[in-house]
């Protein structure tokens, strides 16, 4: 058998590589999708929130601070700054154990 056809075995690193990950590292991650879809769905539910479609006598404050985008700005917030860091230590404490 030639060296082109025949492939080694896969290491434990190698397989390690693909095992899923658990279900609170999941769910940490979706929290903040799933809030700015649930800030979508309560602007497209109750649009008279959204000032942008009634102009009449409204000043930046209105216009910048509407629960419906707070939530939408709460969900990017955590999924950007927030979840990585939550989801490494979750993934070093499944790894190494609980360091208590």
């Amino acid at each position: 058998m030639s060296s082109d056809v025949a492939t080694s075995i896969p290491s434990e690193e190698a397989r390690h590589r693909a095992v899923r990950r658990p279900s609170r590292t999941l769910a940490v991650q979706l929290l903040g999708p799933l809030t700015v879809v649930g800030g979508l769905v309560w602007a497209v539910a109750q649009p008279y929130r959204i000032v942008f479609l009634d102009r009449a006598d409204r000043g930046l404050y209105d216009y910048l601070v509407q629960p419906p985008l707070l939530v939408g700005l709460v969900g990017v917030v955590f999924a950007f700054a927030i979840a990585p860091g939550l989801v490494e230590d979750l993934e070093a404490t499944e790894r190494d154990g609980p360091s208590a």
